[in-house]
């Protein structure tokens, strides 16, 4: 979901720094690359060791601090920052920003920012609600910082009021907001197929293909990127898949992959088949490995994943994928009609830049109105694509 993007998180001196942990570890989940700032005050609160555990990453805490590779650091983590996030931010923190002030590496790193900044503030309550601090928080808010507030509660001075660090989800949730800010798939659960299907020959062989699974996979990170809750049906995959898409079922045949189908599609709003199932299976397999000079193999016609769903598809909408070697459109429309699709997604897995186990694909996509050709682009790219023409059925 933050695949590829880098977060800075600045840790100050406040009761709540441990809360932060959890906010590392939620951010790391969900595929973000995580640097962490300390203010000294935090380190007494919490080690920077912690920190380097769960990101992986050295803790910047001394701006003079010797360096075995030369780099301004808080220049450099400005550069590559999408985002940084300071929870949790004390009143000090708070008033060095909103006065310019740059004393320490996390002000300093902060003020030489250009991307977002979110701020989680973390209090008592009489700090919190003191003129001085809501007027530096107002300050922070007109010149665009965006802010998590603070919860009431039981604070760490045992008053109970207004100042405690907001949820770390709440918090994590805000940031995915910001960088994922597509939020079109909010309701709606997509089933998606992805992946080969294999059928055994024998105890040790087996029939399968060449798909590796990334351009359904592709699709599943795109559908929660944009708020959608995702059913991952799959075969025999050769890419990882991130830790946050959790509902998922491993199937090895295509009639394993059809009774998945049909057990899960019913409960889902659309269904988008971009698994390679294979389309045939041995009439008669063998628990131990076949010897001999010559084999011969009889093969019989597995079911039809797609025409099935379409079948009893009802109002839901069906995405089916068109991998041809000749003939693409034509072949295409006819899977479209034979199956019942609402859509199907064609390449020509000859063309260079297309097909199996690269980055890459060329599509034509094609419903009952439309037919568009799109020129080769990353497959998170298709991915968007195929969700934009999805919600224009």
């Amino acid at each position: 979901m933050l695949d590829n993007l880098n977060i800075t998180l600045g840790v100050s001196g406040g009761i709540a720094a441990y809360k932060a942990c959890d906010i590392v570890s939620r951010l790391k989940k969900l595929g973000a690359e995580v640097d962490v700032v300390m203010t000294k005050n935090a380190t007494k609160l919490i080690q920077p060791l912690t920190f380097e555990s769960l990101s992986g990453r050295p803790v910047s805490v001394d701006t003079f601090a010797k360096k075995k590779n030369f780099d301004i650091k808080h220049i450099s983590l400005a550069k590559k920052s999408d985002l940084f996030l300071i929870a949790p931010a004390t009143a000090n923190v708070i008033a060095k920003l909103a006065q310019g002030i740059a004393d320490d590496m996390l002000s300093t790193t902060a003020l030489a920012m250009t991307c977002p900044i979110v701020i989680a503030p973390a209090m008592n309550s009489a700090m919190y609600l003191n003129e001085v601090v809501q007027k530096n928080i107002q300050i922070l808010k007109d010149r665009g910082f965006i802010f998590v507030d603070p919860e009431s509660g039981r604070l760490a001075c045992g008053d109970t009021g207004i100042g405690k660090l907001a949820d770390p989800k709440i918090i994590v949730d805000k940031v995915v907001e910001i960088l994922r800010p597509k939020n079109d798939y909010i309701g709606k659960k997509v089933l998606v197929t992805c992946g080969a299907t294999r059928e055994p020959i024998d105890g040790v062989r087996y029939i399968t293909n060449k798909s590796s699974g990334k351009m359904g996979i592709e699709i599943a990170k795109s559908i929660m990127d944009r708020g959608g809750e995702v059913v991952l049906v799959k075969g025999l995959t050769t890419c990882a898949i991130p830790s946050y898409i959790t509902n998922i079922v491993s199937v090895e045949t295509t009639k394993q992959m059809l009774k998945a189908v049909m057990d899960n599609y019913s409960s889902c709003d659309v269904i988008i088949k971009a698994a390679a199932p294979s389309d045939y299976a041995l009439e008669e397999t063998f628990d131990n490995k076949i010897k001999g000079d010559k084999l011969v193999l009889n093969l019989v016609k597995n079911p039809d994943i797609a025409k099935e769903v379409g079948r009893v598809k009802e109002n839901r909408k069906l995405v089916i994928f068109c991998a041809e070697t000749t003939n693409l459109i034509e072949n295409a429309k006819k899977k479209l009609e034979s199956k019942n699709a609402d859509m199907v997604v064609a390449n020509d897995v000859t063309q260079e830049g297309a097909g199996f186990d690269v980055d890459t694909n060329i599509v034509t996509i094609i419903s009952k109105s439309k037919e568009k050709t799109y020129p080769k682009m990353l497959k998170k790219d298709v991915a968007n694509v195929i969700l934009d023409e999805i919600n224009l059925l």
